[in-house]
């Protein structure tokens, strides 16, 4: 019977070295990631040394992230096999950007999957192969910059290079009566008639419903869900294990710690099509895990190593976002502006990720396969420093008993939802397969 272990982590925004560190409960982290069959993580970072073509963008995904090349060096070091692309930084610096940092990637022998020329290649599986069987990965992301998917060639026209992406389609199911009144002040506001589907209204680019279940849906895109379906499909026929890993921000309205509605459907459907695992991340949060069919989704895994703040260069357009002069200051002034930045009128009061302690904790998941179901699923938490100077901050350790029952605590709790049972014995949980 064919057999493997495995680990995921979530979001590896990482600008400084690792292997300087020998605290025993850092060390000890890094053995476990060492000792799995296969470790993968999400890459968040750009690797390139700010060449002339290498533009930033006018649109980012935060923080214009970007490392130096020899970075992926201390992901290997720590035991990372194979990572994925795939985010909403992934345009951060235009197509040189991606094609930089797949370039580096390719050169330190890292299989890596959800960046491109074109959809195609975005797509497509990447593969490594192991003494426990050939492994496939795939990787898309829901949130990236407008322009930052892929686009398909054509047999007389290139494609566009980008990332992997799954859409989703969103509506609002409200009441007749609150039907009514939208249309009663479209036509106070004068609004200009538009095409009207028959079992929808559209008011001002939204769509409403009238219906039961009341509040804001999704479903994926059925595009980008057959397409990412078929490339599970061909992975499974090509390989003894398959991953699909999503890059995802979305989540319900009133509580981002849940998974939006698309994401549920797609990770499934995933499940049901051939992944052995779905790894969720992007929300910088732990969100739930799910058993499928003896197969785990993790919706969400949160943060691995997030040194977001120590990125060495910002554009212009940073500076000029917190309302700094863009053409003088430090990173240091901007990072400081965005901490401190007031809610912005219209949107949602946000605090910055330094604010809330479940941005700088998380879990490790170490999986064990027997055949194609798992076996034995345990949960390792750690720690990111919250309350350390910027310098020190974003870096993993594992944590004491007390703290990682507390953590896991919090995971057990985000799964009760898909009947996931978690036991916890010294501040590590096992999951009751």
């Amino acid at each position: 019977m064919k057999e493997i272990s495995l680990v995921a982590t979530g979001d590896s925004l990482i600008t400084m070295k690792q292997s300087v560190h020998s605290e025993p409960e850092f060390l000890e982290m890094v053995d476990l990631i060492r000792s799995a069959d296969i470790a993968f993580t999400n890459h968040e970072m750009l690797l390139h040394d700010y060449e002339e073509d290498c533009w930033p963008s006018a649109e980012s995904g935060g923080t214009y992230t970007r490392a130096p090349p020899d970075i992926i060096e201390e992901l290997k070091w720590m035991g990372y096999d194979i990572v994925s692309t795939a985010n909403n930084h992934s345009l951060d610096y235009l197509y040189e950007g991606l094609f930089s940092t797949k370039a580096y990637l390719e050169a330190a022998g890292v299989p890596h999957a959800g960046t491109g020329k074109d959809l195609a290649e975005a797509r497509a599986p990447a593969y490594l192969e192991t003494p426990k069987g050939r492994v496939a990965l795939i990787a898309a992301a829901s949130s990236f910059a407008s322009f930052g998917r892929a686009g398909d060639a054509r047999r007389d026209m290139h494609g566009r290079p980008g990332l992997n992406p799954l859409r989703y389609e969103s509506w609002w199911t409200i009441r007749k009566e609150t039907m009514d009144r939208l249309k009663s002040l479209e036509e106070e506001l004068d609004l200009p008639e538009v095409v009207q589907p028959e079992d929808a209204y559209y008011f001002m680019r939204t769509k409403f419903v009238v219906g039961e279940e009341i509040g804001w849906h999704t479903k994926p895109n059925k595009s980008d869900m057959d397409g990412n379906l078929e490339s599970i499909r061909e992975a499974a026929r090509q390989a003894d294990w398959v991953l699909f890993s999503l890059h995802a921000h979305e989540g319900l309205l009133h509580d981002r710690d849940r998974p939006a509605e698309f994401i549920e459907t797609f990770a499934q459907a995933a499940i049901n099509a051939g992944a052995h695992a779905v790894i969720g991340h992007g929300h910088h949060a732990m969100r739930g895990i799910e058993i499928r069919e003896g197969r785990p989704i993790f919706y969400g895994l949160g943060d691995f190593i997030f040194q977001n703040e120590t990125v060495y260069k910002m554009p212009a357009d940073f500076y000029a976002r917190h309302n700094l002069d863009p053409y003088s200051g430090a990173p240091s002034d901007a990072y400081d502006a965005r901490q401190e930045a007031p809610p912005r009128p219209g949107r949602p009061e946000y605090k910055w990720f330094t604010k809330e302690k479940k941005y700088w904790i998380s879990v490790i998941p170490f999986m064990e396969f027997q055949g194609d179901r798992l076996s034995r699923l345990k949960l390792y938490p750690v720690e990111l420093g919250q309350d350390k100077p910027r310098s020190q901050r974003g870096r993993p350790t594992f944590v004491g008993e007390e703290e990682g029952a507390e953590i896991v605590g919090i995971m057990k709790k985000l799964s009760e939802p898909y009947g996931t049972e978690i036991a916890i014995e010294k501040g590590v949980g096992n999951i009751e397969l």
